[in-house]
């Protein structure tokens, strides 16, 4: 299988005056293409940084990481932009849309640097609106949106540009059980397309969607394990 993201001893370390503090002490992994995996772990565990490292957001200290054949690990902040902007998806608890701007500006918003005509970028967002069951909200904005429909925005702008990775952070924190249980069959159902899913997570109800668990534990990895088999994959409609 093609491996997507490739780690090799990562570390993360923060210096606040003379205190030293190691958020990531030697994370090796990989993840392949089309695993849906959640990574979890305690306050202070350290998932946070490694998200932020996965997702392009930060960079290690030291260690290696490879995202779709691209070194990441010594990127600047304009490359790590522009690999942000083409390979990953990001989902989080608090939506993080435009309030001014409707669902389909809020979707084709990640199009826009990619020097793409408007009525192409718009063409792809309604697509990827009809994709999450929201084609006939596409012109209402966030506040005229319960919870979940504002998620299920947020999951199209993520789709939208069809990324090697869906990074979700908490993507149901902020929603009821009932619409969390939707948002989160949403995911399922986006994996057996073919997407590449890595859900962060606290959850333990949440982690058991995906396949695969690693758990982090005072900047380590306490265990990686696969939980369930993988589902029959369905590689016809999204490619991520």
């Amino acid at each position: 299988m093609q491996e997507i993201i490739k780690t090799d001893n990562l570390v993360k370390l923060y210096v606040m005056g003379v205190e030293e503090l190691y958020a990531l002490k030697g994370i090796t992994m990989s993840i392949t293409k089309n695993e849906y995996v959640a990574i979890m772990g305690p306050s202070g565990s350290g998932k946070s940084t490694l998200m932020n490292i996965i997702g392009c957001l930060d960079v290690p200290t030291s260690g290696y990481y490879e995202l779709n054949g691209n070194n990441v690990s010594e990127m600047d902040d304009n490359e790590l932009a522009a690999i942000r902007n083409r390979e990953i998806g990001f989902v989080f608890q608090t939506f993080n849309l435009l309030p001014r701007s409707n669902a389909l500006h809020n979707v084709e918003l990640p199009l826009i640097y990619s020097g793409m005509s408007r009525h192409e970028r718009l063409e792809l967002a309604e697509q990827a609106l009809d994709q999450v069951g929201l084609k006939d909200r596409m012109l209402h904005k966030p506040n005229e949106l319960s919870g979940g429909q504002r998620q299920r925005v947020a999951i199209a702008r993520a789709l939208v540009n069809k990324p090697s990775i869906i990074l979700a952070d908490e993507p149901t924190g902020n929603l009821d059980s009932r619409t969390g249980d939707e948002i989160m069959q949403l995911f399922d159902e986006l994996h057996s397309k073919g997407n590449t899913i890595i859900l962060v997570t606290h959850e333990d109800f949440i982690a058991e969607h995906a396949e695969r668990v690693i758990r982090l534990k005072d900047g380590m990895i306490e265990f990686d394990k696969v939980v369930r088999p993988p589902k029959n994959i369905i590689i016809n409609e999204i490619q991520a």
